[in-house]
């Protein structure tokens, strides 16, 4: 599940980010921070590359019914 928050910022002229990209990251990035005791739950900070060769960040947090897409955004080069 997008919330309105990600949807927003997938959508940034900057970002331009897609739903088949945060799916790829999820299913084939590493998750590179865990939060555990996140005041909204348990949540982790996944990387992954996309086919473009564009590195993004998806946040999510697993819940009962379904997987939350807290944020996703690119990183800052290194």
């Amino acid at each position: 599940m997008f919330l309105p928050h990600t949807i927003r910022q997938m959508s940034r002229p900057d970002r331009m980010i897609t739903t088949k990209d945060v799916k790829d990251v999820i299913m084939t990035g590493e998750v590179i921070e865990d939060y555990p005791e996140d005041a909204r739950g348990h949540s982790c900070l996944i990387l992954g590359c996309v086919m473009d060769n564009r590195y993004i960040h998806v946040v999510c947090a697993p819940k009962d019914e379904y997987l939350a897409i807290i944020t996703t955004y690119l990183p800052n080069p290194i």
